[in-house]
């Protein structure tokens, strides 16, 4: 009896060999590029995980083994984007002689190259969401994580602070910080200018009119965003 259920294993695991045969493994960055890839050509997301899995040769345990659906994916896709964007800025030797107004404005130059780089999936994904993108579900993982960047910067220049009363209030400071992601990213969705050389000057005007807010000089910077975005509005 035992020598037979040995067998039967033996069979079962060639069986699951011979089915596999072919196919290959992916990493996480794989199957978000090959997924990016595959609704750009068809224009539509793909129906199940089996036809996506098929489709690109790999096991759907592989595409488990990374996401849970393809709503976790598409979250993945913004969070990759910020992890390459981290990554990248890290390995400079002069990124931490930086001021902590200068990481933020590093980031946001550099994590929005990234989107223009990938521009046609993210105006496709972002179709007709732009009025509810503080609710939209695959930014959610992005919110964390821009949210605990700000968040470091704050905590960083408050431990250099001996007085308490000059201290920022982490919190508000990090939440600000996303908000004022979203109107970057609105603001990039719209711009048709050169380089989106426009939403540079707005990634620099508000990065500038946070800082300055928070550092209670709020005025001057305040109306020269002001005058840029009605400029903008009125163009």
């Amino acid at each position: 009896m035992a020598s037979g259920a040995k067998s039967d294993t033996k069979t079962e695991t060639k069986a699951a060999t011979v089915r596999k045969k072919g196919k290959k493994t992916m990493t996480h960055r794989d199957i978000i590029d090959a997924y990016m890839e595959y609704v750009l050509e068809h224009e539509e997301e793909p129906t199940s995980i089996y036809k996506f899995c098929k489709r690109i040769g790999i096991e759907e345990k592989n595409f488990y083994d990374h996401f849970g659906s393809f709503e976790s994916l598409k979250k993945g896709i913004w969070n990759t984007l910020f992890d390459i964007t981290m990554e990248t800025s890290e390995k400079s030797e002069e990124y931490y002689r930086f001021s902590n107004r200068e990481k933020l404005l590093t980031f946001f130059y550099a994590y929005f190259e990234m989107l223009t780089l990938n521009r046609s999936y993210i105006l496709f994904t972002l179709k007709h969401q732009e009025r509810r993108l503080t609710r939209l579900e695959q930014l959610s993982g992005l919110r964390k994580r821009i949210k605990d960047f700000a968040a470091g910067l704050i905590e960083d220049d408050n431990d250099q602070k001996t007085l308490r009363i000059r201290k920022k209030p982490v919190a508000l400071f990090s939440e600000g910080a996303w908000v004022q992601f979203l109107f970057l990213l609105r603001f990039w969705l719209d711009d048709d200018s050169k380089g989106f050389e426009k939403t540079d000057v707005a990634i620099e005007k508000s990065v500038n009119t946070v800082f300055d807010v928070f550092d209670n000089t709020p005025l001057d910077s305040i109306l020269d965003l002001g005058k840029f975005l009605w400029k903008e509005k009125i163009a």
